[in-house]
């Protein structure tokens, strides 16, 4: 009976690499060997921006016109400047869909992450170009 801790064990397969840090990396691999970015944001971040956007009343508000390219537009342009948005959909803007699923499509679009979803509220953070 070995003494060593499991996420230490070492196998054969492979370069050796612990067997813990190999069943992370497969989970992140896609179908032809690529590995998949994982989110760019980490926990510490989540919760700054969370923290942040609590005590503020959302940015902008989407109403029965859904989605269009001027609240693509003015969601980028909130994102440049302040990097941190929240955004609340009325009750007709959910005719397209769920809130988490609007709010994938915006931040897909604008190149933003997907902080939070609650109720029929969302926050969006992009850090600024360099």
């Amino acid at each position: 009976m070995s003494c060593a801790h499991p996420a230490t064990e070492r196998t054969t397969r492979g370069n050796n690499m612990p067997k813990l840090r190999q069943t992370n990396a497969a989970a992140y691999e896609k179908e032809g060997g690529e590995i998949e970015s994982m989110s760019e944001l980490t926990a510490g971040k989540k919760r700054f921006v969370k923290h942040t956007l609590s005590e503020e009343s959302p940015t902008m508000l989407i109403g029965k016109g859904g989605v269009s390219e001027e609240v693509l537009k003015e969601v980028a342009k909130q994102l440049e400047k302040r990097k941190m948005v929240k955004v609340k959909l009325l009750g007709t803007a959910l005719k397209g869909g769920e809130t988490k699923q609007i709010a994938t499509r915006i931040a897909e679009k604008t190149e933003a992450s997907l902080v939070d979803v609650r109720g029929h509220t969302f926050m969006l953070y992009k850090r600024r170009k360099k």
